[in-house]
């Protein structure tokens, strides 16, 4: 197996290697790590470690403030980017179905370890297609500078375009889970619909005239999209 998150139970020497001189988790990460894995049933929906070590060193290259997480669980990307951001002016939304595993296992720990961080946080509760497009009729567009997509993979392809539209030029898209266990790179005849939804959004992020990508075998794949600043593009004749 190629394809795996750091803690996963295929993961490879090489894996494992990377992942352990990459990743430098606080505190308050290791335990919210421990706590989801201890009580959460579908602990292994929350990030790798090193995907959001990946994430965290991206906002503070771009020197991002404003960044939207889509897919909250138990809070273990919100808190990753909330320790990147700068403290005065960070901002979080984060965006899921059902905060239950966030209020139980997440909040807590944030509480008890680092309240303040949770002042740069806003919780979106419903399905995130519908609170994005919100943020985009108010007149959010252009004013995100990062975005984390790692939620409901059918809607892969909705978020995508949500972000770009919220995001500035020469933001960034992390998209997780873009290999799913390397599957996208087999038969689609033998895609079920989460696969297809995947391997939809990684080809319509390679034809987009307005993003740059690259696709990282890290975690269960990375999709990194940086939305272009079209003012300073250059065509050769």
């Amino acid at each position: 197996m190629e394809v795996s998150k750091s803690y996963g139970k295929h993961t490879t020497p090489i894996i494992d290697y990377c992942a352990k001189l990459s990743v430098k988790q606080t505190d308050v990460e290791k335990e919210l790590y421990e706590e989801t894995f201890k009580k959460a049933k579908a602990a292994i929906m929350i990030g790798a470690p090193e995907v959001l070590q990946f994430g965290k060193n991206f906002i503070r290259l771009i020197h991002a403030k404003r960044c939207l997480d889509i897919g909250t669980f138990t809070g273990a990307s919100a808190l990753a980017w909330a320790l990147a951001l700068p403290f005065e002016d960070g901002e979080i939304a984060s965006f899921d179905l059902d905060h239950t595993n966030f209020n139980n296992i997440g909040k807590p720990i944030i509480e008890k370890k680092c309240p303040e961080l949770l002042s740069k946080m806003t919780f979106h509760l419903g399905p995130a297609t519908e609170s994005l497009e919100k943020l985009i009729s108010n007149g959010e567009s252009g004013k995100w500078d990062f975005a984390f997509i790692d939620a409901d993979k059918e809607n892969y392809p909705k978020y995508y375009q949500q972000c770009m539209t919220l995001l500035r030029p020469g933001g960034v898209i992390l998209i997780d889970n873009a290999l799913r266990g390397g599957r996208v790179a087999g038969d689609p005849s033998n895609f079920n619909e989460a696969e297809k939804a995947i391997d939809q959004t990684n080809r319509f992020i390679f034809d987009d005239e307005n993003a740059d990508n690259i696709l990282l075998n890290v975690g269960d794949g990375l999709h990194v999209v940086f939305k272009k600043n079209r003012m300073f593009m250059f065509k050769c004749l």
